[in-house]
């Protein structure tokens, strides 16, 4: 496993609200890009299993300690494409209001800055997904419900062609909990059915004669 896979799965990727483009008009040869990325205490389906949903919920001050130093805009989270704006140098500013987490992106005025920006424009690419590290979750069993209470660190803000949850090391961890979870239910019903049967055959069993 080379260093960077390594990397790629300690993160969790999210995929999230629309991207758009929006039009200065003091600088009209800007390309710049604006979406809300987080929308706070807003139940999402992750997955069914067994007829049941499983959702989750990003807790309103989850990003109140978050570092957001590291991020970067990029498309689809690719390293194989340049990054076309940073938090540290302010070409992406990153807005965590009451109801959830805006970005806007000055994009470089590169060969994929300006294809990402037509895309864009046109309507190709509208959807956003955000790679992080979790600080703090907690799991309500009854409502089948995973809240995240703190997010430790916001790598990338990434505009994708085709959210796709299931393709993600987060969605692989939670199915399994979910799996292992029923495994374990299941065993321990077989236990106590197996106990219970035991207790019958011996209370039915015949006593044996003393000598």
């Amino acid at each position: 496993m080379t260093k960077e896979e390594q990397m790629f799965r300690h993160k969790d990727y999210r995929h999230l609200a629309e991207i758009r483009t929006l039009r200065d008009e003091l600088k009209p040869d800007k390309m710049i890009l604006e979406g809300k990325a987080v929308t706070f205490n807003d139940a999402t389906i992750l997955f069914e299993y067994d007829g049941e949903q499983y959702k989750e919920i990003i807790e309103k001050g989850a990003f109140e300690k978050c570092d957001l130093s590291k991020a970067f805009l990029k498309y689809n989270h690719s390293n194989n494409i340049m990054a076309m704006a940073r938090t540290k140098n302010k070409s992406l500013q990153i807005d965590v209001k009451e109801d959830g987490v805006y970005i806007i992106a000055d994009l470089a005025n590169t060969t994929a800055g300006r294809d990402l920006y037509e895309l864009v424009k046109r309507g190709d690419i509208d959807k956003m997904s955000f790679a992080f590290t979790i600080g703090e979750e907690s799991y309500d069993k009854d409502t089948r419900t995973w809240t995240i209470r703190k997010v430790d660190t916001l790598y990338d803000v990434a505009c994708v062609e085709m959210p796709a949850y299931e393709n993600t090391s987060i969605f692989a961890r939670r199915y399994e909990e979910v799996e292992a979870n029923r495994r374990a239910e299941v065993e321990a019903l077989e236990l106590e059915k197996q106990r219970m049967i035991a207790q019958i055959r011996l209370k039915i069993s015949p006593k044996r004669k003393q000598s």
